[in-house]
């Protein structure tokens, strides 16, 4: 960030824009997530740049006074050529302290976005369940990184309960159909249950056709049955599976049971 204001550029190493970015490279914006050494501006983005140019550099190009033996001192980066930071009038803030690698997007989303999981551009179908997750106000982190072992899984929608957590899956039909696919969620899915994870999967017609009455009430119930949401940052909801639309926020004297 000091470099990207001071001197006009920010740098990435070429292997992890191989390893996350892939065809979504490369990039005519870049915007920065603040960190908790950030103070007030933390957890949030706050400014972002013009991408004027992209070049590709080793680390003794960056920092000229790197010691040869350094063990990064051939490693190569993508220097991006940066105009000057531009404010953004309202934050776009993380709803959840989590890890956050890089999030491809686009300006007209990072224009809309109120928080960090309006960015996401995975696919249309997960776009849509998250527009009803807004509605029926369910908080859920998209593409949640998870690690086992040697495998790294990103989660379309990771909901956190008092008891619990579940994966929500968009099983679109490109992606999903066949058996081959089947073999592969299923070992999936079973990695992130040995982790405590709840998966619960919507295919195209159930997003397309039944949304709330379906998708939404599967959920709700599910987050009833591992003790509601846990709403470390937030007011404690109380959902009735009967109106999944319907949110009820706990009163002064509320108690729930």
């Amino acid at each position: 960030m000091r470099l990207a204001h001071e001197e006009g550029w920010y740098r990435i190493p070429v292997a992890s824009v191989r390893k996350w970015l892939g065809n979504r490279w490369p990039p005519r914006w870049l915007a920065f997530y603040q960190t908790k050494v950030f103070g007030p501006e933390a957890h949030a983005i706050n400014y972002y740049a013009v991408v004027r140019d992209i070049r590709i550099v080793s680390r003794t190009d960056l920092f000229p006074d790197t010691p040869r033996n350094h063990p990064k001192a051939n490693r190569r980066y993508y220097q991006l050529l940066l105009g000057d930071l531009q404010p953004l009038t309202k934050p776009i803030v993380s709803r959840r302290l989590r890890r956050i690698v890089f999030i491809p997007t686009t300006f007209e989303k990072f224009e809309a976005a109120d928080e960090i999981n309006d960015l996401w551009d995975e696919s249309p179908l997960e776009d849509r369940l998250w527009a009803t997750f807004k509605r029926a106000r369910i908080r859920a982190e998209r593409q949640y990184l998870v690690e086992i072992e040697d495998r790294t899984y990103f989660l379309d929608f990771a909901i956190f309960c008092n008891d619990g957590k579940i994966d929500v899956e968009t099983d679109g039909d490109a992606w999903h159909i066949g058996p081959e696919p089947a073999q592969v969620d299923r070992q999936r899915d079973n990695n992130l249950a040995s982790r405590g994870w709840q998966v619960l999967r919507f295919n195209t017609t159930e997003i397309h056709e039944r949304p709330v009455d379906y998708c939404v009430s599967k959920v709700v119930t599910t987050i009833n049955r591992l003790g509601r949401l846990d709403h470390t940052t937030g007011v404690p909801v109380r959902y009735d599976p009967s109106d999944p639309l319907g949110p009820q926020q706990l009163g002064l004297f509320d108690r729930e049971t």
